[in-house]
Formats: C-alpha cells, sequence, structure tokens
C-alpha cells in the first residue's frame, strides 16, 4: 500500500477524518460550522503531521524503504497550507467571519446586528416588589409602623 510501516496509524485516522469533515463540508453548502470544522481539522493536523515525521523519521539505514511513504507524507504536509487558504476562502464565501478583539477577550461573530429576544413591552412574570400589592396590610397614622393593626 502507499503506507508504510513508519508512520503510526494516529496519523492515517487524523487524516482521514479531516477527509470526513471535508466530504461533509462540501456536501453542506449552506453550513459555516462544518467548514470551520474542516479548517480546525487542517490546521491541527498540519502541526500533528510535523510531529509524526519529525519523530517517526526512519534511519538513514531504513530510508530506502520507506522513501516513498514519507515523500507523500512531505508532499501532503507540503499542500496542506494551500488547502487552508482555499477553505479559508470558502468559509468567506458562505458569510463566515472572523472577528477577534483582544480588549475583551472575545473572538467570535460580530453579534452587533442582531436582535433582543426579549421583549420590553411585555408584561413582567413576577410582581414588582416596590409597588404595593392590592393586599397589604393598613396602618393608622397614629400607630407604629412596625406593629400591624390587628382587629
Amino acid at each position: 500500500g502507499c503506507m508504510n510501516y513508519m508512520l503510526p496509524a494516529s496519523y492515517a485516522w487524523g487524516n482521514f477524518s479531516v477527509l470526513a469533515l471535508g466530504i461533509w463540508a462540501i456536501v453542506q453548502r449552506d453550513s459555516v460550522d462544518a467548514i470551520v470544522m474542516f479548517l480546525t481539522g487542517l490546521l491541527l493536523t498540519v502541526l500533528t503531521d510535523i510531529i509524526h515525521i519529525s519523530v517517526f523519521y526512519p534511519p538513514n539505514n531504513y530510508l530506502t524503504d520507506a522513501i516513498g511513504s514519507i515523500g507523500m507524507a512531505i508532499f501532503s504536509l507540503l499542500l496542506k497550507p494551500v488547502s487552508c487558504y482555499l477553505v479559508y476562502r470558502m468559509y468567506r464565501e458562505r458569510g463566515g467571519e472572523y472577528s477577534l478583539n483582544i480588549g475583551v477577550a472575545h473572538a467570535g461573530r460580530d453579534r452587533s446586528t442582531y436582535e433582543p429576544i426579549d421583549q420590553q413591552d411585555a408584561p413582567p412574570q413576577w410582581p414588582d416588589s416596590r409597588q404595593p400589592s392590592s393586599h397589604t396590610e393598613t396602618f393608622s397614622a397614629t400607630e407604629d409602623r412596625h406593629f400591624p393593626h390587628t382587629i
């Protein structure tokens, strides 16, 4: 096969999982979440591919056995930044917006155009404690306010 014994199974699982996310992102054309997950997976596999290739690179005397698989792994790693750029363009075309506000430490979409879902004109669910209710006790003007009038 194209994968030799050189790279561990985690290399294949990571890259095939990102491939599955890419297929999902292509099928779900209106989903921004699918594209974000695909882009995140691509960026993560760039890091893990560098680690896999650097840790599991064969010694010189075994290099001839794994030259094909190591060459393809390096070629795949070199193409991933181009893939990340193209996926980012797809993300922008689908309406994705990435804004980073360092002052508030908030990353995400700009939500200033959203309308609040709570209605200000709606009656309150609970009675206002500042307004007297209809069943308050009455006091005479001469009585102490701390002791209610009893009959």
